[in-house]
């Protein structure tokens, strides 16, 4: 999503977490002005060239959502103690017990035992087995963790310590891990902006960048913004690798660890006003 400073008109791309942070509150990184990021709030960016973003209409009654994608379940009621009465207790009768001698009776208790062992196995089968679920609980969590960490990839990929043993692993098994993007890791060693020779009113700009992290990422997306003298801005433009890179192949391998790259681009020409440019990667 995307929304801009009213002070400078500067466009920012902000995801949900900044919005929730201070109600939609937020601070202008180029002119440090604090305005409510809601009010602008978009999710495609208008037509380029553009000045001012369209400001969202305050509606006076909340809207109302209708798409459910999960409700708890109530509570299970708890069910009814019943408390018995305690029974009268009847005459008992005791006319009919016959009583045997304690001797008598530990013998022949004892006899039925002895035999009892004597056809009992040496080995019990009867017992339960437990190695199979320990197997089935340790597959399970195996699974489980490499879920998670496949779902973290990105973040354990940038791990310098986590990340060398993954790089090591791959090298070791000839895989290859996914590309994870660090624009901040990015570096710009030089630019050029002159007019383009083979089309009118278009600019063609050369960069010259170098990747500083310790793994491959993919082609940034390059931000060029136009200023004035006074430091307003222009025009500003996002370019895909697909609009300054052709062959496939170099897209999907990336921009490996270390690597020094030229980029050209071409955009269109503002006018002899455009005195200042910037350069951001995404």
């Amino acid at each position: 999503m995307y929304t801009q400073c009213p002070e400078c008109l500067s466009v920012f791309s902000l995801g949900a977490q900044a919005l929730v942070q201070a109600h939609g509150y937020v601070m202008c990184g180029h002119c440090g002005a604090g305005f409510d990021s809601l009010a602008t709030l978009s999710e495609q960016l208008p037509p380029e060239p553009f000045q001012e973003l369209p400001v969202n209409d305050q509606a006076l009654v909340p809207p109302r959502i209708e798409l459910v994608v999960y409700r708890p379940q109530p509570p299970a009621p708890e069910p009814a103690v019943v408390v018995a009465e305690p029974a009268t207790p009847a005459a008992e009768d005791f006319s009919q017990l016959v009583f045997t001698p304690r001797f008598a009776k530990s013998a022949r208790q004892r006899k039925p035992a002895r035999a009892e062992r004597k056809r009992r196995p040496r080995h019990d089968t009867t017992t339960p087995r437990r190695w199979p679920w320990t197997l089935v609980c340790g597959t399970l969590a195996l699974a489980l963790g490499l879920q998670l960490a496949w779902i973290g990839r990105d973040g354990l990929i940038r791990d310098p310590l986590v990340g060398g043993w993954l790089r090591g692993a791959c090298n070791a098994f000839d895989c290859r891990l996914p590309l994870v993007a660090a624009p901040q890791q990015l570096r710009l060693l030089a630019s050029n902006v002159e007019s383009h020779p083979n089309a009118a009113q278009a600019l063609m700009i050369s960069l010259s960048l170098r990747n500083e992290a310790a793994f491959a990422q993919p082609w940034p997306v390059v931000v060029v913004t136009l200023e004035d003298a006074q430091g307003h801005r222009l025009t500003m433009r996002r370019l895909l690798p697909t609009d300054y890179l052709d062959d496939p192949a170099v897209l999907d391998r990336g921009l490996a660890p270390g690597a020094t790259t030229a980029l050209l681009l071409e955009v269109q020409d503002p006018g002899d006003q455009a005195v200042a440019y910037e350069f951001g990667f995404e």
